[in-house]
Parts: C-alpha cells; structure tokens; sequence
C-alpha cells in the first residue's frame, strides 16, 4: 500500500504518523471491532460502515493516530464498530468535542459522524461553528430526514407535511438544507453522496479526507422503520438518471437529458438539452471561492426530488483553526510576539485583573 505522503494536503494528515513503507498493508478487517452491529435490519448505516472501514485501509495511518467522535443517535454507534479511537459524546456536541481534539492533537485524524437530528437541531451551533472556522475535521452527517434512536419524530430535514408521532397532523416546519446551510457557513468542503452508492460515497470520503480544513459529506441515508423509501425514487436506475444532477469539477451539470442553465437574473434552472442555449449551460467550479454558484446548486433540491445535486459542491483552500491556533501559541503567527514563557503565564496570573472567590465583583 502506498500511504498518503505527509506533505500532502489533509483533514488532519500532515504531521499524523503513517505506517512504515515495509508495514503489511492493512485491510478493513483491520479497522472493524469486535463489537455486534446492532442498527434495524435494512438500515443505510450498514451500507456506510461497510465503505468506510473499506476505505480507512487506503489512508495508510496508525488505527491509534484515527479516531471517531459522534454524538447521540442511531449513527452515533459508529464508533463502536471500528477498531480506532473513538467517543460517543453528548448528544449534537460532536464538533464542539472533536474542534478540541484537533487542535490540541495534530497528530490524530478526527472523523465526526452524526445525523440530521444530533447536527442540525441541538448540535446546529457547534457545526457551524466547526465550519466557520474550518477545523481540520471530516463531518460525516447521515441525512434520513427522521429521529430514528428515539422512534420516529420528525427531524430538521423532515419534509413538510410527515406525520409522525411528534407531528400527528403533519409538519408545518420548513426543512433545512444542510448543503446550503454549509455553504452559507462558508465550509471550505462540501459533498453530497448516498449510502448505497459505494462508488461514490467512497470517492466523495477520498476526496473529503484529503481535504485541510472542515470537510461537510451529507449521506442519504435510508431508515427502514420510521421513513422507509424516503430517497427510494433516486435509487431506481432509470429514475435516479433522470433526477441526479452529477457535480464533476469541470464538466457540464446533466442528468439524463437535461442540463442546468443560468438565467439572465443569475439564477439556475434545468431544461432538456436541446432546449438550451449553449452558452448558458453551467460547468461546475468546485474551486470557486466565491461560493454563490454552490449554494445555487443546493437550491435546485426541492421535495419531490426533481433535481438533486450530487457530488463535490465545494472544494477551496483556507486556513484552519487549530493550525492557526498552534502557530499561536508557538509565536510563529505575524504578531504573536513569540511563543508563551513560564513568566507569561506568572504575570498573567499575578495580573490586575482577577477576581475574589465569594464576592459578587472584581478586586
């Protein structure tokens, strides 16, 4: 096996020790626990285990430099499932815990897998803040569109109008986008695949992991007891030709006959082929810093899944946090004034602001 090389850029790569050349290549057998599986039978989740302990063999890192932090939900089990380091933290906290690791450790590989419910509701200011500051971290987030651990409520993504034991009469909340909340969060990687879709999922994880900074990789994700079928109709063959609009950096956005378009108000539509002005058909620019042509993307979803956008909607080189942060404090940031001595640290303590234990103010 030929190991990702340390200068090359990565999620958490550059300085996380990789096995020796003479090292006998690892295989997913490597990466899977000795734990019992436990999701429903049917459950998406097996599916992304399945090409992610397939695809960690390929990174050529020390299972004790990877770990994987989740939160609270059928997801969240993933941790139990490799055989790395891992956390099951508190439930939408997953970035906020992992953003520490990764700074504090450059020496390890984070992963944060959560799903719709742990990231966008309770977790929904951790993962911005994640990607707004683009921590050298790869979020994983499983997108089934329900609460599934907690028996079928609806979730953040939730369609408008599901029943559910939560919603007797049908939800009246308008549904994130998780793309577009990602994008308007300015994430320097953002990715779309599905869970039965293995070639893809796994070249989506490639290109996430090799990413510095914040990489976001929404997975459609079916659950079979509380939302059964719900991307069902982009799963058939000849139905999901016709609705997936395949983002490759480069080339024209299509699916099946048609092809998106821009407008003459900058907006994106999608028409047949030969209905379309030539010079209007869109190639996609996952490098584009400016990230409007992305979020136009994302926002062709809509609830019958007419057009969905599938691939790299972003991809941009920025710096990240806990590099920053590092250089910080080893006083190799402009400004920094030198790294921080014992007798900093003393006059900080021994400093005049401080504050008195049992009173109600400053001393």
């Amino acid at each position: 096996m030929t190991a990702i090389q340390l200068g090359m850029p990565g999620h958490g790569l550059d300085g996380v020790p990789t096995l020796p050349e003479d090292a006998t290549p690892q295989t997913r057998k490597d990466f899977t626990s000795d734990q019992e599986v436990r999701w429903c039978p049917g459950c998406g989740d097996y599916a992304i285990l399945a090409a992610v302990q397939g695809f960690l063999p390929e990174l050529g890192l020390r299972r004790e430099n990877v770990v994987f932090v989740s939160g609270i939900g059928c997801s969240s089990r993933f941790p139990y499932y490799l055989d790395t380091y891992g956390m099951h933290s508190i439930h939408g906290r997953a970035p906020a815990i992992a953003t520490g690791l990764a700074t504090s450790r450059p020496d390890l590989s984070v992963f944060v897998v959560t799903g719709d419910g742990d990231a966008l509701s309770i977790g929904g200011n951790h993962l911005i803040h994640a990607m707004r500051r683009n921590v050298n971290l790869t979020i994983l987030l499983f997108n089934n569109q329900i609460y599934g651990l907690t028996k079928g409520q609806y979730s953040p993504t939730s369609q408008v109008g599901l029943v559910t034991k939560s919603t007797p009469l049908g939800s009246v909340d308008h549904p994130f986008n998780p793309v577009s909340l990602a994008l308007g969060a300015d994430a320097t990687f953002v990715a779309r695949t599905m869970d039965s879709d293995r070639k893809h999922l796994t070249e989506v994880l490639r290109a996430a992991t090799s990413h510095r900074g914040t990489s976001l990789v929404e997975i459609y994700q079916n659950c079979p007891i509380f939302n059964d079928g719900v991307f069902d109709v982009l799963k058939d063959r000849s139905e999901g030709e016709a609705r997936i609009l395949h983002l490759t950096h480069g080339e024209e956005i299509a699916a099946g006959v048609n092809v998106v378009v821009r407008r003459d108000d900058g907006s994106l539509d999608v028409l047949p082929r030969d209905e379309a002005d030539p010079a209007r058909i869109v190639r996609h620019d996952a490098h584009a810093d400016d990230p409007s042509l992305a979020f136009a993307l994302s926002r062709l979803d809509d609830p019958s899944l007419a057009h969905v956008p599938m691939g790299i909607f972003r991809d941009v080189e920025r710096s990240t946090y806990d590099d920053l942060v590092r250089a910080q404090i080893d006083g190799t940031v402009s400004g920094a004034g030198g790294p921080a001595s014992d007798q900093d640290i003393a006059d900080l303590l021994a400093g005049r602001d401080s504050w008195m234990v049992g009173t109600a103010g400053k001393a």
